[in-house]
């Protein structure tokens, strides 16, 4: 099979969960079979690999459109990379795109090449309003090509059950379409590695646990939540916070206004590392860390909780999307109720009480190591059965095959039919 893959991230350019999902799915994909497919990504950037049957091409299209908003520029400057994707690509058997950035390239392949288009759901645009604060009213914009892309989409991946069920509510992706096929983890890349070296590097003490964040600093994340949590913690823990690139200028005085408020409250130290580090260093910090917290207010899947369980990591983590189908309440970790948080708005309805939440959550385990080291093992457990990247690019590619015939039997029927 000739499958061509639409990205906005690629590494190094990786700063969320799709990011991650493309990288390793690719991977993976190209190893099935003996390496019998041709995997070919076209991503934003730079970005320039060829070797063996997974080949890798940076799309860089500079936007010289005039706009009336300069945060609209974003967006003409993502459209322009997708026109250059769709004019690039040729000879293939499928086309499969991540998030909306794509989605216009990926229509436009499926129009000129006749072949089946696949969208994975990362996301879903009218779930995520914050956007507006990065595109203005090209979040308007940025919808309605999600929208018209999963109106025409062949086959539909759904992170997770909750997904499947936003596609089918929000853009009423007809159930046959769709296949839950869940995130995974690089089993031998994340596992525990402890680095002594790496605490001393960050100024973190070796001697008291630490509750450990890791993502972007974006409302999604719920990062502020967290923070304002922190005043409510138990003594004796320290707080890593590894959160940078923050999506607007105004977020990021958000984030060092509540951290100055929480260390002004808190005897417990505080350490910010306000950049995103790289895959040794992040995993060097889950395996130290007493606990992980996942405060997202939306959160489709969350990579990030397998991340961390992976290392043998207990987690903390909002009862949103599709989270409860990662961490097992009770067994590897703690779920903060649904009911707190509202994951079509901006806040959780209940601001303080889902920080008191957290807080109780993460005092619990912190109260109890032998709960946590239970917790620990278990994790390392789940994930090893449920999470692989192996099985995970094997059922995508059954997939990928299920849709390529559906596509042959209805060109076969209309051939028969104008015959």
């Amino acid at each position: 099979m000739k499958i061509a893959i639409l990205s906005n991230e690629y590494p190094p350019n990786v700063y969320g969960g799709a990011g991650v999902h493309v990288e390793y799915l690719t991977r993976e994909l190209a190893a099935l079979d003996g390496g019998a497919h041709q995997v070919r990504v076209l991503c934003f950037g730079e970005q320039a690999e060829s070797g063996g049957n997974l080949s890798v091409q940076g799309i860089d299209a500079q936007s010289a459109l005039p706009s009336q908003d300069p945060r609209h520029e974003k967006f003409f400057s993502t459209m322009l990379q997708n026109l250059a994707m769709s004019g690039t690509l040729n000879d293939i058997d499928l086309v499969h795109c991540h998030t909306w950035y794509t989605h216009l390239g990926g229509c436009l392949v499926k129009q000129l090449h006749g072949v089946p288009l696949v969208l994975t759901t990362h996301s879903l645009e009218p779930h995520r309003p914050w956007k507006e604060e990065q595109l203005g009213s090209a979040y308007r914009a940025s919808t309605w090509v999600e929208r018209t892309a999963y109106q025409n989409a062949d086959g539909v991946v759904a992170v997770s059950e909750s997904m499947r069920q936003d596609v089918q509510s929000l853009y009423g992706v007809a159930p046959d379409r769709i296949r839950v096929i869940h995130n995974g983890i690089d089993l031998d890349q994340y596992r525990p590695t402890p680095s002594p070296e790496t605490l001393a590097e960050f100024g973190i003490r070796a001697d008291m646990p630490y509750v450990l964040f890791v993502g972007r600093i974006t409302r999604q994340k719920g990062i502020l939540h967290l923070v304002r949590a922190i005043r409510h913690f138990h003594p004796g823990l320290q707080v890593v916070l590894c959160a940078g690139a923050p999506d607007t200028p105004e977020i990021g005085r958000e984030m060092a206004e509540a951290v100055e408020a929480a260390r002004a409250a808190t005897q417990n130290p505080i350490v910010w590392i306000p950049q995103m580090l790289p895959k040794d260093k992040v995993i060097a910090l889950y395996t130290h860390a007493a606990i992980f917290v996942c405060p997202s207010v939306y959160e489709p899947f969350g990579i990030i909780n397998l991340e961390a369980m992976a290392c043998e990591t207990p987690v903390v983590a909002s009862a949103v999307g599709g989270i409860p189908e990662v961490v097992e309440h009770g067994d590897t970790g703690i779920l903060v109720p649904a009911e707190t948080v509202d994951h079509a708005e901006v806040e959780p309805r209940h601001p303080e009480q889902f920080a008191r939440d957290l807080a109780a959550a993460v005092n619990t385990l912190l109260d109890d190591p032998a709960l946590r080291a239970e917790m620990a093992h278990k994790a390392r457990q789940r994930v090893e059965r449920q999470f692989s990247w192996t099985r995970i690019a094997q059922q995508t590619l059954d997939f990928y095959e299920e849709v390529i015939e559906v596509q042959r039997e209805q060109q076969h029927h209309q051939h028969r039919k104008g015959a």
